[in-house]
């Protein structure tokens, strides 16, 4: 479904104008098996005329001398009908987000399955699982999400896979008339999902992150452009971080980073910041990278903790997550620390809080470092990402279960049916949302 929205301050400012005519306005402002659907478990919402005169007493006819009869006054323009939804005869307003997707989805990779499962995240129901590799050997694991709502996935074992959220986005290849795609657990073969934009095969024996740029806004279209994707892959000890043109998945650069260690893994997590600008951080000890998105300029600096996870939070600080959070100024270069008891992925929400995957969910103070939040889960987790309710997701290492944890009470709701899930990275598109730059969230 899609919406065309109108900026309600854009059509104030013009009835203002309309009332200086001289006419009166009015108006008003699954299963682990592939051929059942997951369960859930806890409560889930679902939730002409002619023109006036010069000194500006409206519109008329004069009176010649000596004429007793003088014409009705000219009533003015016509009220404009706010009701309609419309103005006559006004350019059209539109915000980033309009015409977009409307649902919210946290895209969960399925590791040994070599699936990824759409879970709208209101619902918690799984509306498509679909395979990232046709040799059913791609070993998945992060995820992207792009403001548009489309995902893109990394095999470990090489490739990256593009879906579309919304199904009117979606190729009807074979003609039957009908989008032939996952509404359930249950996916399609490889060839035959028509949600599935392109694949574009890389051969790395590591491959992790992967992650969306903001892209631009076209307000004549009224829709999101230009949108790219960074992922990085690693041989031997050679890295290289490429971008890749999100609409077709043809790679327009492919850009070595010298100097760093690839330790076979090679870059391990990534995360874009409000220009788009490429981080990556490595396993354990190594480097922060950068990599600015218009020149392709590579920096890097020496990680001051452990790094397993990472992200960008609002305010534009990378974070390296692990058993410490360890908070990088790229301004001055320098960082900040605290042993906060982490083992996975991090993410930052609206309010303040990075919260990192553990056994508990940890929510700490991203100004002051402190432990503030720690959040018990079944299956413990290993990944965590935010929706655009702000609940926090929780998903457990090689388990079954996903977590949605409200962030005030730490009560949650389950997701099951999830097959070996290792995810920790942007799921939703929220933190590619957070760091701004790129207009508001659709999905």
């Amino acid at each position: 479904m899609t919406i065309q929205k109108i900026n309600w301050l854009a059509i104030a400012a013009l009835s203002v104008a309309c009332g200086d005519l001289g006419g009166d306005a009015s108006g008003t402002a699954g299963a682990e098996t592939t051929d059942t659907p997951p369960n859930t478990t806890g409560t889930n919402p679902n939730t002409s005329d002619t023109p006036p005169s010069p000194d500006g007493s409206g519109g008329g006819t004069t009176t010649a001398p000596g004429d007793t009869t003088a014409a009705p006054p000219d009533p003015g323009p016509p009220p404009i009908d706010f009701d309609l939804g419309i103005i006559p005869d006004a350019p059209e307003f539109c915000t980033p987000g309009d015409g977009e997707v409307e649902a919210s989805y946290i895209w969960i990779a399925n590791s040994t399955q070599s699936t990824i499962s759409k879970i709208d995240t209101v619902s918690m129901i799984e509306e498509g699982r679909y395979l990232t590799r046709q040799d059913q050997n791609g070993s998945p694991s992060r995820t992207s999400v792009s403001l548009t709502g489309n995902v893109v996935v990394a095999n470990r074992n090489g490739g990256i896979t593009k879906f579309y959220a919304n199904h009117d986005d979606c190729n009807d290849s074979n003609g039957n008339g009908v989008i032939d795609t996952a509404n359930d657990a249950t996916w399609q073969s490889w060839g035959n999902e028509e949600c599935m934009a392109w694949h574009t095969p890389m051969v790395y024996a590591s491959q992790r992150p992967v992650a969306w740029t903001q892209g631009e806004f076209d307000t004549a279209a009224c829709s999101t452009i230009n949108e790219k994707i960074w992922t990085s892959g690693a041989n031997g000890n050679a890295i290289e971080v490429l971008l890749v043109d999100g609409d077709t998945g043809v790679v327009e650069d492919t850009i070595p980073i010298p100097g760093v260690s690839a330790n076979f893994y090679g870059i391990y997590g990534a995360a874009v910041d409000s220009e788009g600008n490429f981080w990556g951080s490595q396993l354990g000890s190594g480097s922060l990278v950068r990599v600015n998105l218009q020149s392709l300029a590579v920096d890097t600096w020496p990680m001051a903790g452990s790094g397993y996870g990472m992200t960008v939070d609002q305010d534009g600080f990378v974070w390296t997550c692990s058993s410490t959070a360890s908070r990088f100024d790229p301004v001055t270069e320098t960082w900040q620390t605290a042993q906060v008891g982490g083992s996975g992925g991090c993410m930052a929400d609206a309010t303040g809080t990075l919260w990192l995957a553990s056994n508990p969910v940890v929510g700490i103070n991203t100004t002051t470092l402190a432990v503030e939040h720690q959040f018990n889960v079944p299956q413990g987790s290993h990944g965590v990402s935010i929706d655009f309710e702000g609940n926090v997701w929780a998903v457990s290492l090689f388990g079954t279960d996903a977590y949605r944890i409200d962030p005030d009470t730490g009560q949650f709701d389950t997701f099951t049916g999830l097959v070996s899930p290792y995810t920790y990275s942007d799921m939703t598109g929220f933190a590619l949302s957070n760091v701004g730059g790129g207009g508001a969230p659709s999905g």
